[in-house]
This record gives structure tokens, C-alpha cells and sequence, in this order.
């Protein structure tokens, strides 16, 4: 078993990595070829974290990631005293996140050849976040990396990037993220196949859809979406449920969270204490509120997003059909949404190539004003007027 493993369909990258490694260790033949800091790009799905992790065990590894030993093991479990990873389940990664990181990474290592900073969602540092995350970079202590990763590298600043060696994954195939399902989770390759289609390429989107019959059948009533639009009401109702649904959702992953974290603030403040009235306590209190109403926020326009993105394979089964790039009298190989074929024939009969093309750009747009923070209602009661009138 190796580090990069779980890496499917990233041949390329793993070769420049590994190579990197090996400069890094004083072996191989470049030895030019490691760097202090690294942007991962790759569509969502397609590994970039997976291969952050990857790099920095294999970076702190004797054996340059055997994935076997106690170095390579506390990196996958994220409990390494020398990687630091930054995310963030709210909309932005602000200055103050990445001032605390940037002292972690002027430490010294503790145990290993390396001080490693990962910072999952490079795309939301914010311009305060990203000027502070420059000087860091330009002022590199000698045994610090930086891995940062985003969509592409147009979604960080041109002087952040100018200072990475940039590394891109493709999108993984439908057979390599199965055979990773059957592999690793045990998943019966029939629901693997189905949910690799499915997720085209999106691993994580596809181990959910294979080991979740609640999320298969969310999928299976959003595809159903186009047909029940019949009027302006519907489309008015459909919207509706399709954002409260988005926001039960939301509501669903954070509530037991915000409750411990609303509590552990409040011991640490001294609520409760006897004869205490804790300083600024107040503030505080709204301070995490506020932010647990962000995190909550892109939990729901998060769920959003899923159902735009099983719409958009609707459409683009529907125009595949239309253009006579599959004949499902011949195979139904060539449609994300095989088991629907005989529906998504009957949509291309009644439609033209020129109404589906609107409808998938319509999709966009949804997606632009949501990251606009366009009120998620009005963009999808927009979207399913434009997807009625065709």
C-alpha cells in the first residue's frame, strides 16, 4: 500500500510528486525539483486534498509514503504534529485564519524534515486573507511547504500563484473511481458503476451516492424535476421545495454542532460560574453565531449546487440524444442517466437542440448568481421559469 493509492487516474501528477519526494530525501536525479510552495488544481472532486495529504506524508516519510508506517499513518488521520491543514465550512477563509497559520508555519518541525501548511480551500481567502498569505510565502522559513489548492489557478491571485509550481489533476474516470469504490469501500461493482456515472468523476459526490440510498434517491427526484414543470405555479413550488429542502439539509449537519459549540463557549467564558459576569461575553456569543449562520449558508447553497449539477446531466443526456451522439437502440453507454434512457428519449422527441442549450445555460447562470449571493429562492424560481418557457 502506497500514499498515493487513492489518487486514481492522476498518473502525471503522482510521477511529479514522487519526483519531488526524491529531491526532497537527496535521492533521484532532479534535484531541483522540490519546491517551498505548491498550488494542486483540479476540478472539483478529483483529488486535491487527497493529494496535499499525499505529498506531505510521502514529504515526511523515511520511505519516501509506504503508507504503512506511524508518519505516513498520523498524516492520514490528521493527527501529524508538522501538517496543519486550513479549510473552512463557511464562504471565506478570512486575515485572521491566516495570520494563526502563518505562525504555524514559522515553527520548526517537531519530528519531521518538514513544517507543512495545507490549505484546502485556497479559492476563499479573502483579499485581507490573501495579502497576508503572500508575505508568507515570500519570506519562506528554510524547512516550511505550502500546498494550496483550488478549482484553478485563475481562482487565486496572480502573485500567489506566480510563487507555487503549479500541479493539475484531471478528472478521474468512471471506471477508476468504480474499481476505488469496490476497492476500498466495498461497494458491489454494479452500485459502484451506477455512482461513478452518476458522479461523473467527482469521488466524493460518488462514494455518497454508493453508500447512501437516501442521497440516490434525492438524485432520483431532482431528475424528475423537468417533467413536473407543467405551469408558473409549479415552477414557483418547485423552487420552494427545492430551497427548503436545501435548507433542512443544512439545518440537519450543523444544528448538533452549533449546539456544542455554543456550549463550549459559554464554559469558557464562565457562564454559569457563580458570582462571574464574563467580560465581552456577549459579543463573543454573537461573534460565533455569526459565523455558524456562514457555515450554515454554504451548507445550503452546497446542497443547492448537487441539484444544479444533476440537472445539468438531464440536459446534457437530453442534447447528446438530439445531436445523435447516442442511440440508445444501440447502447445507452454514452448517457450519465442510463436507467432513465426511455425519458430522456421522450424529452429530446418534444425539444430541440436550441431549447436545451438555453435550459443548460440557464443552469450557469443560477450558479453565478448564487455565488453572487443572489437569494437562493429567487434564483431557483428564476431557473425554473427558464427551464418551463424552454
Amino acid at each position: 500500500m502506497s500514499v498515493w493509492d487513492e489518487l486514481v487516474s492522476q498518473e502525471a501528477t503522482i510521477a511529479l510528486l514522487a519526483d519531488a519526494v526524491e529531491a526532497a530525501h537527496g535521492r533521484g536525479e532532479n534535484q531541483h525539483s522540490m519546491t517551498h510552495a505548491w498550488l494542486i488544481t483540479g476540478p472539483p472532486g478529483s483529488g486535491r486534498s487527497n493529494a496535499a495529504r499525499a505529498f506531505a506524508a510521502a514529504l515526511l516519510c523515511p520511505n519516501g509514503g509506504c503508507g504503512e508506517c506511524q508518519s505516513c499513518r498520523t498524516v492520514a488521520n490528521g493527527s501529524h504534529p508538522d501538517v496543519t491543514v486550513l479549510n473552512t465550512q463557511q464562504l471565506s477563509i478570512g486575515v485572521e485564519q491566516v495570520r494563526d497559520i502563518a505562525l504555524r508555519a514559522g515553527m520548526s518541525p517537531t519530528l519531521g524534515a518538514y513544517q507543512i501548511i495545507i490549505v484546502e480551500d485556497a479559492d476563499r481567502v479573502t483579499d485581507r486573507g490573501a495579502d497576508a498569505l503572500l508575505k508568507s510565502l515570500e519570506e519562506p522559513p528554510p524547512r516550511t511547504v505550502w500546498m494550496l489548492c483550488a478549482p484553478t489557478p485563475d481562482d487565486v491571485i496572480v502573485t500567489i500563484r506566480s510563487r507555487c509550481r503549479q500541479v493539475h489533476l484531471r478528472t478521474p474516470s468512471n471506471s477508476d473511481v468504480a474499481n476505488l469504490l469496490i476497492s476500498r469501500d466495498g461497494i458491489d461493482p454494479e452500485t459502484a458503476g451506477h455512482a461513478a456515472r452518476a458522479a461523473q468523476g467527482h469521488i466524493g459526490r460518488a462514494r455518497g451516492l454508493a453508500k447512501n440510498e437516501k442521497s440516490r434517491e434525492s438524485r432520483r427526484r431532482w431528475l424528475q424535476v423537468p417533467a413536473h414543470l407543467k405551469g408558473v405555479s409549479d415552477c414557483l413550488q418547485i423552487a420552494q421545495s427545492l430551497v427548503d429542502e436545501a435548507t433542512k439539509n443544512a439545518s440537519e449537519a450543523t444544528v448538533k454542532l452549533d449546539e456544542a459549540e455554543t456550549a463550549e463557549l459559554r464554559q469558557a467564558l464562565g457562564f454559569g460560574t457563580k458570582g462571574t459576569r464574563p467580560k465581552n461575553a456577549q459579543a463573543a456569543l454573537k461573534d460565533l453565531e455569526k459565523q455558524q449562520k456562514m457555515r450554515a449558508k454554504r451548507f445550503q447553497r452546497d446542497s443547492l449546487d448537487r441539484v444544479l449539477t444533476e440537472l445539468s446531466t438531464w440536459y446534457r443526456d437530453v442534447l447528446s440524444m438530439q445531436i445523435g451522439a447516442v442511440d440508445i437502440d444501440e447502447s445507452t453507454d454514452g448517457l450519465i442517466n442510463s436507467s432513465i434512457a426511455d425519458q430522456i428519449r421522450a424529452a429530446a422527441d418534444a425539444t430541440n437542440p436550441s431549447s436545451t442549450i438555453k435550459a443548460m445555460s440557464a443552469i450557469i447562470e443560477t450558479r453565478q448568481a448564487l455565488d453572487f449571493n443572489v437569494a437562493p429562492l429567487l434564483a431557483f424560481e428564476s431557473l425554473m421559469l427558464k427551464l418551463y418557457e424552454g
